[in-house]
C-alpha cells in the first residue's frame, strides 16, 4: 500500500518539496506546494490547482520510480484527486476506486454548485470501478443527485475500540463533542433542550468539546438560558482528550441537522456510552434501541424528553453490548476486509 498526500503550504516562503515515510509497512510520499494568496478567488483557485498538478505529477513519478505501477487507485476527498485517478486510468489503464464522504451532497452545497462543477464530477464518478459511501444515507444521496447507480458502503473505523470500557458515567452527564457552527451542530437545541430537562431533572450538566464561529453564541444562549452553572466549554481538544473525557459522561448528544457518518457517535458507543442521536444521516444506521435514542432533528422537546429518560434509566444499557454494536462493523479488521473484498472484485489475485 502507498500513499500518495498532495497538499498545500500556506507558509509565506514556502515551495515545492516532497517528504517519504513508512511505518508498518504503509509508505506514504507527501508532495507539497506553494499555496497562493491571491485576493482575487477565482484566480487564486486556478493558480492553485496548477501548482497542485505540478506537486501532484511530481509525487506520481516518485512514487512509481521507488513503488513501481500500482493495480489500483484510491481516491479520498473529491475533486482534484480524482482528475489525477482519470489521468493514469486513461495513462495506465488502472482502474480507480472513489471514497466520498462529504456533507455537501446532503445539506443543499451541491446543487448550488455550478454546472460544469456537476459535470466534471458525474464524468469522475462514473469512469471509477466503484463507489464507496459511508453510511446508506449518503450513498443515496449520490444516487439521487445521478452521480452513480450503485455503492458499496463501508464506514469510517472507528477510534477507541481498543481502550479498555470505562465505568459508566455520573447519570445526568452528557457530552457534545462538535465544531461550534451551528447550523449543521444544532448546540443551541443541546442548550435550549437542557433548560427545559432541568426542570424535571435537575442532576442534569453539560460538558462542550469543540471550537468555532458560533462559541461566543452559544456561551451567551446558556447564560440567557440561565444554565451556565452546569455548562462547561473546554474548546478543542487532541483526540486522545476527547476519549479521556468521554469516559467519564454518562452518555454523547449529537443534535446535527446533517452528519453523512459522525465518527464522534461511534466513538461513544465504542466507549460503551449510550448517545442520543438525530436522525441526520449517518447515525441511523447504527443507533438502536440497545444503545441509544432517536430522534427528529430540530426537535427540542424530544431532545429534553430523551435527557431526562436517560438519566433517570441509565442502568439499561450495558457498556459492553453497546461497544459491540461498533465493533464488528467499524473495527479496524472490519473496515479492512471490506476494502479488501472491493479491490479483488476489482483486480483479482493472479495465480501463483
Amino acid at each position: 500500500m502507498s500513499v500518495l498526500h498532495v497538499h498545500a503550504d500556506k507558509r509565506p516562503d514556502a515551495g515545492y518539496g516532497m517528504e517519504v515515510s513508512e511505518e508498518a509497512g504503509l509508505w506514504e510520499i507527501s508532495s507539497r506546494y506553494p499555496a497562493s494568496n491571491l485576493g482575487f478567488g477565482t484566480l487564486r483557485r486556478a493558480v492553485n490547482l496548477f501548482r497542485y498538478r505540478r506537486a501532484a505529477f511530481l509525487g506520481w513519478e516518485r512514487l512509481t520510480m521507488e513503488r513501481g505501477i500500482p493495480g489500483l487507485v484510491h481516491v479520498h476527498i473529491m475533486v482534484r484527486p480524482a482528475l489525477l485517478a482519470l489521468w493514469i486510468k486513461r495513462k495506465f489503464g488502472i482502474p480507480y476506486v472513489i471514497s466520498e464522504q462529504s456533507s455537501e451532497y446532503l445539506d443543499g452545497k451541491y446543487v448550488g454548485k455550478s454546472a460544469l462543477f456537476k459535470r466534471l464530477n458525474k464524468i469522475l464518478f462514473r469512469r471509477a470501478s466503484a463507489i464507496v459511501a459511508v453510511s446508506p444515507f449518503l450513498g443515496d444521496a449520490l444516487v439521487a443527485h445521478g452521480l452513480c447507480r450503485n455503492y458499496k458502503v463501508v464506514p469510517n473505523v472507528i477510534p477507541g475500540l481498543d481502550r479498555k470500557l470505562p465505568p459508566p458515567g455520573p447519570p445526568g452527564h452528557f457530552l457534545v463533542v462538535a465544531d461550534l457552527v451551528d447550523r449543521t451542530k444544532n448546540v443551541s437545541g443541546v442548550l435550549r433542550a437542557m433548560a427545559q430537562a432541568r426542570k424535571q431533572e435537575p442532576r442534569i450538566q453539560l460538558t462542550v468539546i469543540g471550537d468555532g464561529p458560533d462559541r461566543a453564541a452559544l456561551e451567551q444562549l446558556a447564560a440567557d438560558l440561565g444554565i451556565t452553572a452546569w455548562v462547561t466549554f473546554l474548546g478543542l481538544l487532541a483526540n486522545r482528550d476527547v476519549l479521556d473525557t468521554m469516559a467519564h459522561a454518562a452518555s454523547v448528544i449529537i443534535n446535527s441537522n446533517v452528519e453523512t457518518f459522525s465518527v464522534v457517535t461511534g466513538e461513544a458507543l465504542a466507549q460503551g456510552k449510550p448517545v442520543i442521536a438525530t436522525r441526520c444521516g449517518g447515525p441511523t444506521a447504527f443507533v438502536t434501541p440497545k444503545n441509544g435514542i432517536l430522534i427528529d432533528i430540530r426537535n427540542d422537546e424530544a431532545l429534553a424528553r430523551a435527557m431526562v429518560d436517560l438519566t433517570r434509566n441509565a442502568d439499561r444499557y450495558t457498556a459492553a453490548a453497546i461497544r459491540a454494536s461498533v465493533n464488528s462493523r467499524s473495527s479496524p479488521e472490519a473496515v479492512g476486509r471490506n476494502l479488501m473484498d472491493l479491490y479483488t472484485a476489482i483486480v483479482p489475485k493472479k495465480d501463483a
